[in-house]
């Protein structure tokens, strides 16, 4: 009885999240299910009706939720590294290697900067700057024992910041020079019985992506693990019958794995994680700015010297996420398969490389504090 209690209180705890992404998404932002979900959550965690109230053993709603958020989301991001993805990347292929590294180490300055002139812990601050999105980052903030307070707030910054200044921009500068879009829709299929096999054959090999990850220790294997078992298994059998396969994927299920994921996090908030966050959102408003000017300028620059459009150059290396720079290269007309691609790579680089970093990092900082602490008591 106590475990149905509280699975019906969970349930009741995402669908009232939910209602406040669904608010948030009528002004149009692609991540708006998230964001408000977020909000939402928060709010109730932070007013804590009775008949919402957690155990006090108990930190925010079941795991689980976060889980299959995660685990849906890896499904969808899979699904886009496909044949085509890989096409894009037989010419320039040096140039957007570096240029995704080299957002990745301005992010980390940011992060540096971050933590140096804000309250905000270095754990924190190197993964709330990470350029890896709203969808993904604050679960691996949640997992490594970061604010995921802060790094929501901090990515959700620069989110806004991005979307709501580079469509802008490219649509104003660029308005002559548009490339030819190439639909990322078709990952969204009308129902049909062989794309529901397809989907089947997906939820099982992103299971067992899953399971490969939690085994080999990958950070978020729910996510990391489903993401890159379905690009295996989609790239493999596009290849061998030379044009990709279609799963049936509705678009409500993405919005879903928003709910849940944005339910989690929100849950778990409390008032300890927003101690000096004044200064923290200037801060990390004038890195976010900082940080998209330099990508906006080396957009420029690759678009110069590999002749790709500058509009989807632009799009494909701002750190702004994968929804929302597709959906804006879809309404620009820019190559969204490149944008997709590029967006893609980065999430996976930095889900791959940043986690271990992190911790690390985060055990030298524990030894150094350790031994400080030890030089004093002496």
């Amino acid at each position: 009885m106590k475990k149905e209690k509280v699975f019906f209180q969970n349930i009741g705890f995402i669908v009232l999240s939910g209602i406040g992404g669904y608010i948030l998404s009528l002004t149009g932002i692609s991540i708006g299910w998230m964001i408000g979900s977020l909000i939402m959550s928060g709010f109730l965690s932070f007013w804590q009706p009775a008949w919402l109230r957690m155990n006090k053993n108990q930190n925010g709603i079941q795991k689980y939720w976060l889980f299959i958020g995660q685990w849906t989301l890896g499904i969808e991001l899979g699904q886009r590294i496909n044949t085509a993805v890989l096409h894009t990347f037989r010419e320039h292929w040096m140039t957007i290697i570096i240029m995704l590294f080299v957002s990745i180490l301005l992010s980390l300055l940011s992060g540096f900067a971050l933590w140096r002139f804000s309250q905000t812990d270095m754990l924190t601050s190197f993964i709330g700057t990470a350029p890896g999105g709203l969808s993904a980052m604050p679960g691996i903030a949640q997992e490594a024992g970061a604010n995921t307070a802060v790094v929501s707030l901090t990515q959700t910054i620069r989110v806004l910041l991005v979307t709501g200044t580079i469509p802008i921009f490219v649509s104003y500068w660029n308005t002559n020079n548009m490339g030819h879009e190439h639909g990322t829709s078709t990952i969204h299929p009308s129902f049909e019985i062989h794309s529901l096999l397809w989907t089947g054959v997906l939820v099982i090999v992103a299971s067992v992506g899953y399971f490969i990850g939690k085994h080999l220790k990958f950070p978020s294997p729910w996510l990391l693990g489903s993401m890159l078992g379905v690009a295996l298994i989609q790239t493999i059998v596009g290849s061998y019958k030379e044009h990709d396969m279609i799963a049936w994927w509705p678009h409500w299920l993405i919005i879903l794995s928003q709910i849940l994921m944005g339910s989690s996090i929100g849950s778990r908030l409390n008032k300890k994680m927003f101690i000096g966050v004044k200064r923290m959102l200037v801060v990390s408003l004038l890195g976010s700015l900082a940080l998209t000017i330099s990508m906006f300028l080396c957009a420029f620059f690759v678009s110069k010297l590999t002749g790709i459009a500058w509009n989807t150059s632009v799009l494909a290396f701002a750190p702004g996420g994968i929804a929302e720079m597709a959906t804006t290269a879809a309404v620009l007309h820019a190559d969204s398969t490149f944008v997709v691609a590029v967006q893609v790579l980065r999430v996976l680089l930095v889900i791959m490389m940043l986690p271990p970093f992190f911790r690390l990092l985060d055990r030298r900082i524990s030894e150094n504090v350790i031994s400080i602490n030890k030089e004093k008591s002496m």
